[in-house]
């Protein structure tokens, strides 16, 4: 195992890696941006470096400041998270060049996955179903518009270099097609430096399915189960669950079956997600992400294997830390993302300080980089905590995750707390009969009405200005 490892990434997730680090006993330091010197993962790791100015380009996404940190501290190895620089071949081959462990794939494996086009070509090949669609990504706005006349609508563009949402389109209308097709693939530079784009078929009622696997890099690979991630707005994921409920069980072995095949092609280490669309009794291919997933509590809860340590110790040579035998899925785990943004205003993200940050003191798992006091600034993603809920039961799980989120207050922005809230009260929800459009098919009724009341923000404002209109007073205020 490694002595000393360096976490190239803030918040949530450089808190929720050093946890790991601290109980095996691995020593860490982590880095920070100029909008971070005083930032929760500073302060709970210890040892930061500061790498640069606030915008994520200046500091996290780094590639020389961070493996110079990495060298000033003292580490064997770096742990890149998810986000910023995680699925970066350049950044994985420079850690390497810089005699450093990269904890995750080889460059090799991330530059055959990063391409979405290249990861079809490997589902392919490794007999894994894909979404029928063009073979090539391209730039070339006219031979993109021809992809899509050849499939017929509705199809999906697709930022080839890419992920989270950034350059996808759903195409249902030919009228404006050019535009839309301009409009991706300026998202899609803006966000990868890549405007080329893939064409697939739009698969409208389907569910997002996940799997978890783990291989040693040389040939040895599992799975840890499936995810269900289908309750998503504009391709962001905002309730992962494992297992997925109602889901036939052949189905389901045909789905983890294709992902062990797909990962033992690619002889692939450390852990990764392999994603699917499923339709009816079909599943189709969508992609790899080869990195830690932001939804792994999940499966960390129903298998009681510690996903972040299976990356340390296959990244420090000790290969796969189970067998697939002796991985078992037990009870049901809920997970919903709190985030800083305001569901009535198209989910605009929320900056401010925190004025006072409270979450559930037991019985559910909290995830988070944020405390009272924090600041939320506009340079960074919206995520400001994951609530995890495990219970025997999927319904048990459900009411154990709306008391969780009942009893988190957090004060000085506008969060998807109350959003959330009504998201899993919706019988489609309850009865897991969701597919990906739900949440844009359900907006209206998902957003907060005009009459809207938050007791306990009332209370607090009624508190302050009681106190402040009676100063002298003495007694209970109440």
């Amino acid at each position: 195992m490694f002595r000393k490892i360096l976490i190239a990434n803030r918040g949530e997730t450089a808190c929720r890696i050093a946890r790991t680090c601290q109980r095996l006993g691995v020593a860490v330091s982590t880095v920070h941006s100029t909008a971070d010197a005083d930032a929760l993962h500073v302060r709970v790791i210890g040892e930061s470096i500061g790498i640069g100015g606030a915008p994520a380009s200046e500091s996290y996404l780094r590639i020389d400041a961070i493996i110079a940190a990495a060298k000033t501290t003292g580490a064997e190895a770096i742990h890149p998270g998810f986000g910023f620089l995680a699925e970066n071949t350049d950044f994985a081959r420079a850690v390497e060049a810089a005699g450093l462990v990269f904890i995750g794939p080889t460059p090799d494996t991330i530059e055959r996955l990063g391409d979405k086009a290249s990861a079809k070509r490997e589902a392919v090949a490794a007999g894994v179903p894909t979404v029928p669609g063009s073979e090539a990504p391209s730039e070339d706005r006219i031979e993109v518009e021809r992809s899509v006349r050849r499939l017929a609508l509705p199809v999906m563009l697709k930022a080839a270099a890419g992920g989270g949402g950034k350059g996808m389109r759903a195409i249902s209308t030919y009228d404006g097609l050019a535009d839309e097709i301009e409009s991706a693939m300026r998202e899609a530079r803006n966000a990868f430096g890549d405007a080329r784009l893939i064409v697939e078929k739009l698969i409208l009622q389907g569910r997002h399915i996940e799997v978890q696997i783990a291989g040693d890099g040389d040939g040895n690979v599992i799975h840890l189960f499936e995810r269900e991630c289908t309750l998503q707005r504009r391709h962001q994921k905002l309730i992962e669950e494992a297992p997925a409920a109602n889901l036939a069980p052949a189905l389901r072995q045909r789905i983890l079956d294709d992902a062990v095949r797909l990962g033992r092609r690619l002889r692939y280490r450390g852990v990764g997600t392999v994603e699917f669309i499923v339709t009816g009794t079909d599943h189709y291919f969508l992609e790899v992400n080869p990195r830690l997933q932001v939804e792994h509590p999940v499966t960390e809860m129903v298998t009681d294997i510690d996903i972040v340590e299976a990356m340390l110790r296959i990244a420090a040579g000790e290969g796969l830390p189970v067998k697939q035998g002796e991985v078992l899925c037990q009870g049901h785990a809920i997970e919903a993302r709190i985030c800083a943004e305001d569901p009535n205003d198209s989910f605009m993200p929320s900056t401010g300080e925190l004025a006072h940050v409270r979450f559930p003191s037991s019985g559910i798992r909290v995830e988070t980089g944020v405390e009272s006091g924090s600041i939320v600034t506009p340079y960074y993603d919206s995520m400001l905590a994951k609530l995890i809920a495990h219970a025997a039961s999927r319904d048990q799980t459900l009411d154990q995750l709306d008391r969780a989120l009942g009893e988190t207050s957090i004060f000085g922005v506008i969060t998807n707390r109350d959003f959330l809230r009504r998201l899993i009260a919706l019988p489609a929800t309850r009865a897991a009969t969701f597919h990906t459009r739900l949440i844009d098919e359900q907006i209206d009724a998902l957003a907060a009405t005009a009459g809207d009341i938050d007791p306990e923000a009332l209370a607090v404002g009624a508190f302050f200005w009681m106190m402040r209109q009676r100063a002298a007073a003495s007694g209970n205020p109440w």
